[in-house]
């Protein structure tokens, strides 16, 4: 018998976490690459912030999802710390929609809501429809599984031992505890809620003990952001700081306020004979008061979380390491909400951290020739090293992303991407080489004749103009493409004249046979890095005008 109970109550909170995933998948889909762009317009001020939160949790049904997403999108850069305080707080509103739906016994329906989900995913082919099938049928999922929960528990309430682990929740302590461990185990606020439901209204739990419950298990749901924030940067890990304290704080201050008050009376007083009424009023009625009593304060979140995150001292940028993308992602994190605007912008920031360091090489590569200052090559070959790393890593990464995306204008990104990283690499490989003439050179005690550093000079501005038409990784267009286009054909130009210069030269006998070599060699560094420059600016275009 209480194996059977146990079968259906995993069986039902498996149905229930499944369609979560099947909504939040669907809403990925449907909206993942235009996340970037709707964020960017509605969270330029705290309450339309508030309500993006509100609206995301109410769809997908989980605040730890909406946090989640949050996490990865400050870690990627593509929202700032500040911003992520407001959708948090909005966050922790929508989640509260589940508890008031089971209230109203939208469950009684949920089969309705399953078969309509189906009934787009399997008779119809457009992509469009699909994606709102998975919407659709999770939400049904989700309180078919509720109501299969329901049926598994009710016998559980003749149970001694069960009702004896019940009556100890009177404590509120304990209380707190438990529905901390429980909420973090099943990473689901949602469900942790609704079982409260399920409890109360059979008789097993009493409005009063469940409410302490309910308190601790808005502190578990913080475990999905704490997991989600290891491997992220700093900025991320303060999102789940500000997302910890928010609940932390809201939990301690209305536990103690019913402890002293009968503030739980007076909610159970607007519903008196409905308990499932009850526990999603007072969960509600906790996240709205908690977001308006902190409301003024989020900007001063944001400050506490820095102050007790600082920023990392110097002594780290020698360490190797990708700043807006984790090394690595599980499986459904590639379907979470809001992954595919998360991993573009993350790869895209690396790429502009990248294009800046071989720009700084492409830059000294030609001074130390010039300069013939060889103690610059340890800098050079240190950064090169970096550069190296950032192409292994992003590379790998846009590898694994590639066997998830499905998305087709995601997939054109992704393509375009993985030849921008490939052709940066190679122009860094180019500039070394430039760089390590200046080491034969000391070597063999020689110089170029004072003509070839004057072609020096122009083969560095060209390089230079080159590197900054494509540093733009988000603002790449068309006429942009021509000029890299242009500076391309100009580098062409320019190493046919220095060439015929370098001939002439070396009929004059003015340069030795050692400079001869490295200068030759030199050229076609220079007409590669012209090379490479216009097949990043060809892929940039692709990237940038997705449809």
């Amino acid at each position: 018998m209480q194996f059977s109970v146990f079968l259906g109550l995993m069986g039902g909170l498996a149905l229930f976490l499944y369609g979560m995933q099947m909504t939040s998948t669907g809403l990925e889909a449907a909206a993942g690459d235009r996340m970037k762009s709707i964020l960017e317009r509605l969270t330029s001020n705290r309450f339309m912030g508030i309500l993006i939160g509100v609206g995301i949790t109410a769809l997908i049904q989980s605040s730890s999802a909406t946090t989640v997403m949050v996490v990865g999108f400050v870690n990627s850069g593509l929202m700032k710390i500040t911003q992520a305080v407001w959708i948090i707080m909005g966050a922790n509103i929508g989640t509260t929609i589940t508890g008031q739906l089971i209230a109203l016994d939208v469950g009684e329906i949920a089969p309705m809501f399953a078969m309509a989900g189906v009934v787009l995913l399997v008779f119809f082919k457009r992509e469009k429809l699909h994606n709102y099938g998975y919407i659709i049928a999770g939400l049904g999922f989700l309180f078919l599984g509720m109501n299969l929960m329901s049926q598994a528990m009710e016998p559980l309430k003749e149970v001694p031992a069960f009702k004896e682990m019940l009556t100890s929740f009177q404590n509120p302590l304990f209380g707190l505890l438990f529905g901390l461990v429980f909420t973090g185990v099943i990473q689901s606020s949602a469900a942790s809620v609704g079982i409260l439901q399920i409890l109360t209204t059979s008789g097993a739990l009493s409005f009063h003990s469940a409410v302490f419950v309910l308190f601790g298990g808005n502190i578990g749901t913080c475990v999905t952001t704490l997991l989600a924030s290891i491997g992220t940067n700093r900025n991320a890990k303060r999102a789940m700081l500000i997302h910890m304290m928010f609940n932390v704080i809201g939990a301690l201050l209305f536990s103690t306020i019913c402890i002293f008050t009968p503030l739980t009376d007076w909610v159970a007083s607007w519903t008196p004979t409905k308990p499932a009424a009850q526990i999603a009023n007072m969960h509600t009625f906790f996240n709205v008061v908690t977001t308006l009593l902190l409301l003024p304060f989020g900007s001063y979140m944001a400050m506490l979380s820095k102050k007790i995150l600082p920023e990392v001292e110097e002594e780290e940028a020698d360490v190797f390491k990708l700043e807006f993308l984790r090394p690595t992602m599980k499986h459904e994190e590639y379907f979470s909400i809001g992954a595919s605007a998360i991993i573009m912008n993350g790869i895209r920031n690396e790429l502009l951290r990248m294009s800046r360091m071989v720009k700084e090489n492409v830059i000294a590569s030609f001074d130390v020739v010039i300069n013939g200052d060889t103690k610059m090559l340890k800098k050079i070959s240190d950064k090169e090293e970096y550069i190296d790393y950032l192409n292994k890593e992003i590379s790998k990464y846009i590898s694994n992303t590639m066997i998830y995306e499905t998305n087709v204008n995601d997939s054109r990104l992704i393509n375009a991407y993985f030849k921008i990283c490939t052709n940066l690499e190679r122009v860094a490989d180019h500039s070394m080489n430039i760089a390590e003439y200046s080491l034969r050179l000391a070597e063999n005690k020689v110089k170029f004749t004072d003509e070839a550093y004057q072609e020096l000079e122009t083969m560095k501005r060209y390089s230079v103009l080159g590197m900054e038409t494509i540093s733009a990784l988000d603002k790449m267009n068309s006429e942009d493409v021509v000029k890299t286009a242009a500076i391309e054909q100009k580098i062409d130009d320019l190493t046919r004249e220095y060439r015929t210069n370098h001939l002439r030269r070396m009929h004059r006998g003015t340069c030795n046979e050692d400079t001869a070599v490295l200068y030759t060699e030199l050229l076609i560094d220079f007409e590669r890095i012209g090379d490479h420059l216009l097949n990043i600016a060809e892929a940039l275009n692709v990237a940038d005008n997705v449809d």
